[in-house]
């Protein structure tokens, strides 16, 4: 039994708020159950020096959780940490995966996902919602004519997966993932291609067979996501 009660399969109740924030030209409060990330996407007139005078653009990203996001308060000075830098170059690269950058032209987006409340899968709300974020953000520079052709490529969402008492389990709250003897990772697109996948057995080895079953247990998590990603935008 899980301890939200739902089947192996089903994802936490997801939510998009967009236009969350008033200054950000794309910004989403994005929930998967009780985990809670604010993402805002910037629109900037410039490009890191490794891009200047190439005409592309470039997407990036930076990952932060507030000091009492969790049931205990963390410094502000552990913001910079190894993770928060890993899980930040993870979404821009997601980002990235899905957008032609010759299209942005000479400026940069910034997708800023600050974890509100962490309730497990942290990483993969910031990445889905980010998305979103980064989709409005586009569609404010194809309303002032900055940009003609959007660069979107098509959608990308991440979700957990797990193995529990022997039993894979799709997007795993805090209490699960302390206790998962698998945790995975898997960030996809909706052409079925996968962007980045991280898998990890906390004790015992896990057979191959398991990462197979793993996968297709996230790939149609990513399909509700996508679904609920269009609906948001209404796209669907």
């Amino acid at each position: 039994m899980r301890p939200d009660d739902r089947e192996n399969n089903a994802l936490r109740p997801v939510t998009f708020q967009r236009e969350y924030t008033r200054y950000a030209e794309g910004s989403v409060l994005v929930a998967y159950g009780e985990t809670k990330v604010l993402c805002t996407a910037s629109v900037e007139d410039h490009v890191p020096a490794f891009l200047r005078d190439t005409g592309s653009g470039w997407i990036t990203a930076e990952y932060a959780m507030l000091p009492r996001a969790t049931h205990t308060r963390t410094s502000r000075d552990s913001l910079h940490r190894g993770r928060t830098k890993e899980i930040s170059r993870i979404i821009g690269r997601s980002m990235r995966n899905v957008a032609d950058l010759s299209f942005l032209g000479p400026r940069q987006i910034t997708i800023d996902c600050d974890v509100l409340q962490a309730d497990g899968g942290t990483r993969t709300a910031a990445i889905t919602g980010a998305y979103v974020a980064m989709h409005d953000a586009i569609q404010s520079l194809l309303g002032s004519g900055a940009i003609t052709q959007s660069p979107l490529l098509g959608q990308c969402a991440a979700v957990s997966v797990g193995i529990i008492d022997g039993e894979a389990r799709l997007d795993l709250c805090y209490e699960e993932d302390a206790i998962a003897e698998v945790d995975m990772n898997v960030v996809c697109r909706d052409d079925g291609h996968l962007i980045e996948v991280q898998a990890t057995a906390e004790g015992e080895a896990f057979p191959r067979e398991k990462l197979t079953e793993l996968l297709d247990l996230a790939c149609g998590g990513c399909e509700r996501l996508f679904a609920l990603q269009r609906e948001a935008l209404r796209l669907a």
